[in-house]
């Protein structure tokens, strides 16, 4: 018997959420949901071996072979979005597993922002993610939690072995780091291979003061040295045999099928079908309108000489704007970013008629991972907002963050970026907390220091607002920088100079930044593309209705709808529209 359709479109998302949580158990944790029924997935990670990628294109196949029968007519038209959100997102998906390298992430909610063609980098794998997940995420509260986290232990060892055998199989398809990402990567594995058992994160989290498990401490010292430390082993030895193999070309082009696949991973990460040559030029056109935003305000403060990115180079050197390289300096700095936060945080109903609480807590990105690890980012909090949303900084070197850079990145990672948005898709159906667009979700973020900036939060300070304006333009170099590594072959010194040269960065940041774009191809174009189009949506809208716009309610509107790709925000933003035309 055939049923209602909307009983189907129910049983289709169902399927797509319990089957996201199998494929990825601890986003159950990150989302506060690893109880009752699922409270199994609290001793499980996601299957990192060819089997677990094998799992995932069956489910992928399946959920498409749903969605593509249901007939959308009779479906209702709340569910007709959260079905073509899911549509939309497979499809993606289905396109990257195709090319049979790499990692498909972009279904994985909290790391959909990094598929790659490389299982393991520097910045990528699960030497970098788990220990951190595990710090963060995985709440003990009693001992069923502390065995818990002890088989997520014996699943990092199996993590790490299913990495090492996708990289056997990716190295005889001629799927390669560029040399100098494959040296730094293992470099970075045998760090922690080396250290002494206690000193690994993974140990160390169940020693914070608090907890009081000495049989579950001395357990975890023996796994890693019965199954991490081994396993680990044979993960650099699987990367040192690839090095012969390597070559300095940062580009996917140099991969099997590399133009395809870098066609892919810019359509999906924009969500968009803009070519590397358009954006390579949109990033050239609106570097310019930036600096020329930006040259006023310099000459208020003196600084006439020189190129606009060489005065932001002054600026991001001068001991006036920096904190020192120590801990003193690192809790300073963390306070002040906790200042900024509170500033911004009573500034909201100035921009929204619907609030949420903007749970956050500011949290230094482990030591032992930092120098991998991107500068600064953001994890979700719960669903029932009993757990913050975490605001991740690197502190590997304070030069990196001079003060003016500091206010910005807080709105962009936290209030009102990524972690206030979240948690307005923190209540939609659970199919759609799992399920992200990068350049939603980034131009999203790039929009939140806009309104920052609209609300006043730079009155008075030409400094924060040079800060600003530099960390738009930095985010126009990326257009130009990522496509001319991927598209226009470009090595990684060309794509360092280029940067420093058109914005004034510190070198050691660019480095870093350079190195993730030749990992996350068109990862990086995401948010610009995607800050483009929210104001575009906004300057039509605004044009459409005159006086009778109502800028907290389009506001709202944009976060309510949750994580979409850009064409389904345009037929949401329109709506919007008709409606208040009346």
């Amino acid at each position: 018997m055939r049923l209602p359709i909307p009983t189907a479109a129910d049983e289709v998302l169902d399927d797509i959420s319990e089957g996201l949580l199998r494929l990825y158990p601890e986003n159950a944790a990150y989302l506060g949901i690893d109880t009752a029924d699922r409270t199994a997935l609290k001793s499980r990670l996601t299957d990192r071996s060819p089997k677990g990628v094998a799992d995932a294109k069956d489910h992928v196949t399946t959920i498409l072979r749903s969605l593509y029968e249901l007939d959308g007519a009779a479906v209702p038209s709340d569910q007709r979005l959260d079905l073509d959100v899911a549509a939309a997102a497979y499809a993606y998906a289905r396109e990257g597993l195709e090319f049979g390298f790499g990692e498909m992430a972009c279904l994985n909610v909290n790391l959909s922002h990094r598929s790659t063609p490389y299982v393991v980098a520097q910045n990528t794998g699960a030497v970098l993610e788990i220990p951190e997940f595990l710090d963060s995420q995985h709440g003990i509260s009693d001992s069923h939690d502390a065995d818990a986290y002890i088989e997520r232990m014996h699943a990092y060892g199996e993590a790490l072995d299913g990495e090492t055998a996708r990289i056997r199989v990716d190295l005889d398809l001629g799927v390669v780091l560029p040399d100098f990402l494959l040296h730094k990567t293992i470099g970075q594995l045998k760090a922690v291979r080396d250290l002494p058992a206690d000193q690994w994160q993974v140990v160390a989290s169940l020693n914070r003061p608090g907890r009081n498990l000495p049989e579950h401490l001395e357990a975890a010292k023996a796994l890693v040295a019965a199954e991490l430390r081994p396993a680990l082993g044979r993960q650099i030895e699987a990367l040192e045999r690839a090095v012969p193999r390597a070559t300095s070309d940062a580009g996917v082009w140099k991969l099997p099928d590399g133009g395809e696949y870098y066609d892919w991973a810019l359509r999906m990460s924009t969500t968009t079908a803009i070519g590397a040559e358009q954006v390579h030029k949109m990033g050239l056109d609106q570097l310019r309108e930036l600096h020329a935003r930006m040259e006023p305000l310099l000459r208020r403060r003196g600084l006439t000489g020189g190129s606009i990115p060489e005065r932001m180079e002054a600026l991001a050197i001068d001991p006036a704007n920096l904190y020192p390289n120590d801990d003193a300096g690192r809790a300073s700095l963390l306070d002040y970013i906790n200042d900024r936060l509170a500033d911004i945080r009573a500034r909201m109903p100035d921009a929204f008629d619907t609030l949420v609480p903007g749970n956050v807590m500011v949290k230094r990105i482990s030591p032992a991972i930092e120098l991998g690890a991107p500068d600064g980012y953001a994890g979700p909090g719960s669903l029932d907002g009993s757990t913050a949303g975490i605001y991740y900084i690197n502190l590997r070197d304070t030069a990196i963050w001079p003060r003016h850079a500091l206010p910005t990145l807080t709105f962009h990672e936290a209030i009102p970026g990524h972690i206030w948005q979240g948690e307005y898709s923190n209540q939609l159906p659970l199919a759609r907390s799992l399920l992200s667009f990068n350049a939603y979700s980034e131009g999203w973020a790039l929009y939140a220091e806009q309104l920052s900036a609209e609300l006043g939060i730079y009155e008075d300070d030409d400094l924060g607002q040079l800060g600003y304006l530099q960390s738009l333009a930095f985010r126009a170099c990326r257009l130009v920088v990522d496509t001319g590594i991927h598209a226009r072959r470009w090595t990684r010194d060309q794509a360092i100079d280029w940067f420093v040269e058109n914005n004034g960065s510190p070198r050691a940041q660019v480095a870093g930044e350079v190195d993730r774009y030749c990992v996350w191809p068109g990862q990086s174009c995401s948010y610009k593309i995607g800050h483009t189009h929210f104001t575009m949506l906004r300057n039509r809208a605004r044009q459409r209705l005159g006086n009778r716009f109502p800028a907290k309610a389009f506001n709202d509107m944009l976060v309510q709808g949750g994580s979409v790709p850009l064409s389904v925000l345009t037929r949401i933003a329109d709506a919007f529209v008709v409606r208040h035309l009346g």
